[in-house]
């Protein structure tokens, strides 16, 4: 899961892009990386950390240009080496910078097709960089010095033609200006903004709302399922549909988990879903615990489940009370290799507040559970700190199948939830009872009226169908090999010998 940002602007945008990604630093907590273009002539720092780790005063002065494209990145494919930190650049043809939210499923045979056929050679292994090339070798085909928007979004039909999987994306071509451009699924969110200036009006292409309205910009609609659209070098704005079938199929896990709650994605209030999701567990809870559920006090695991905590709390007619104190400085576990370390930090993460527990029965609810690891830890916190009880409900159905859009969750194995019963599970975590949100409820939660084009989603973590198609028992072993704990630890030790990209002075591009 990433977070991209792009801004056409009338003034220098090193600035606006810090701040942009700043407001999207809980999409990706890896790396970060901007790049800017001035007088045709592109500017990049990138590097493993935080934002606010990676750009220094230093960094930021030497960003000119008042177009650019930032990204945050937590690692889905590739390794989580400065190297693959984004955007990535490519000097042929133009001079093309990108960045990208997803996962391409087809990586592995366009990476093939694009060394023995299209000549291409790329020095990572992130499917990020594949993307790249693919747009790159598509607009080096049209043979065009100074191509035409519609020259343009060719080259994105051709895109969709060949890629796979899940993908918002920014690019910038240097000179002739920045392109965004969605899956024909619309899986991974992108929207668009402008604000009008004295000296004329300003773009913003971002995978959150919140990163638009943060800096002053007006939302102006989300971009759809395949299209692209084009801000040029001049400042003006094309769109086109670029797909040939396109579906709004969005990835419904951004509402339970990963969006910001007063984010705004395909038009839908990721809170107001949020509360709907408390609201329809209540409903399940009197339904199979009845009236006399035996609840004392609900009580959120921080932060995503607090919205749907409250509401079900409100909606039960029982206290809501926050439990637990969260140490914000330490990473989402699920992501984590290895058990003892996913333990630990549990631990290291949250802190009850034992007056709030202490002989009651309580109900904690999370957003979702994974690995498990997270609410068994928790459970046990509880009963130390008193509860006489502790039941636990999950605001998400039960995560049974590996993410192949974007989220790294564990392997299938690694799963809690794969191939075992609620009870089975329940008897695993420790909790008195366990509830999960059924996944046509969670759909009624997210859907709306003023949206009545978006009925389905992607809910393939819930429900193994995943959408974008391709995807083979053969695709998701070697998935699994990939993803299990000890790939990961042994990613973990790889010493990358290449020279880190945060250091490099690329032809054409002048970093720091």
């Amino acid at each position: 899961m990433c977070g991209v940002v792009g801004i056409a602007g009338k003034s220098p945008v090193n600035q606006m892009l810090f701040d942009a990604l700043t407001m999207l630093q809980h999409r990706g907590q890896d790396a970060a990386g901007i790049v800017t273009c001035h007088e045709g002539r592109l500017f990049l720092r990138k590097d493993n950390g935080m934002v606010r780790d990676v750009f220094h005063t230093r960094h930021m002065r030497a960003l000119l240009g008042n177009y650019g494209i930032g990204h945050v990145r937590y690692p889905t494919a590739g390794s989580s080496s400065s190297a693959e930190a984004q955007p990535f650049y490519v000097n042929s043809p133009y001079g093309i910078t990108l960045a990208h939210n997803g996962n391409l499923t087809n990586a592995e045979e366009i990476h093939e097709d694009l060394f023995k056929t299209d000549l291409r050679h790329m020095n990572t292994d992130s499917d990020s960089e594949v993307l790249l090339n693919v747009f790159a070798h598509e607009m080096h085909k049209n043979g065009k010095l100074n191509p035409s928007p519609e020259d343009i979004f060719d080259v994105v039909s051709r895109v969709h033609e060949r890629c796979k999987g899940a993908y918002g994306v920014v690019a910038m071509i240097t000179g002739h200006g920045l392109v965004g451009f969605r899956d024909p699924n619309g899986i991974r969110p992108l929207i668009y903004g402008s604000r009008e200036t004295e000296k004329g009006m300003e773009y913003i292409i971002a995978s959150e709302s919140v990163a638009i309205t943060a800096l002053g910009f007006k939302v102006e609609r989300d971009i759809e399922p395949g299209e692209a659209i084009l801000i040029t070098s001049e400042g003006e704005l094309f769109s086109k549909q670029c797909a040939a079938d396109p579906e709004y199929r969005p990835c419904i896990f951004e509402y339970v988990y990963f969006a910001r709650p007063d984010a705004i994605i395909d038009g839908i209030s990721v809170y107001k879903a949020r509360l709907k999701m408390g609201e329809k567990l209540a409903n399940k809870i009197i339904r199979e615990w009845g009236e006399e559920h035996d609840i004392d006090v609900v009580i959120p695991i921080p932060d995503t489940s607090r919205t749907s905590a409250l509401e079900l709390a409100n909606s039960l007619g029982v206290k809501f009370r926050e439990g637990f104190v969260k140490n914000r400085y330490i990473g989402r576990t699920f992501i984590m290799p290895g058990q003892q370390q996913r333990e630990k930090s549990v631990r290291q993460k949250l802190n009850p507040v034992e007056l709030e527990f202490k002989g009651k029965n309580v109900l904690l609810v999370d957003d979702s559970i994974v690995r498990g690891t997270t609410c068994n830890e928790i459970i046990q916190m509880a009963r130390d700190a008193g509860a006489k009880k502790v039941f636990f409900a999950s605001a998400a159905p039960m995560v049974k199948y590996p993410n192949v859009y974007g989220i790294d969750m564990p392997a299938k194995a690694e799963l809690i939830a794969s191939n075992r019963s609620v009870e089975e599970i329940r008897e695993i975590i420790g909790a008195d009872r366990l509830i999960f949100q059924d996944l046509e409820d969670l759909k009624g939660a997210v859907r709306t009226s003023k949206v009545p084009a978006l009925q389905e989603f992607d809910c393939s973590v819930f429900d193994g169908v995943y959408v974008a198609g391709g995807i083979d028992a053969a695709y998701l072993d070697n998935l699994e090999n990939k993803r299990n704990d000890s790939a990961k630890k042994a990613q973990d030790g790889y010493i990358d010998v290449n020279i880190d990209a945060a250091s490099v002075d690329l032809t054409g591009v002048k970093e720091e």
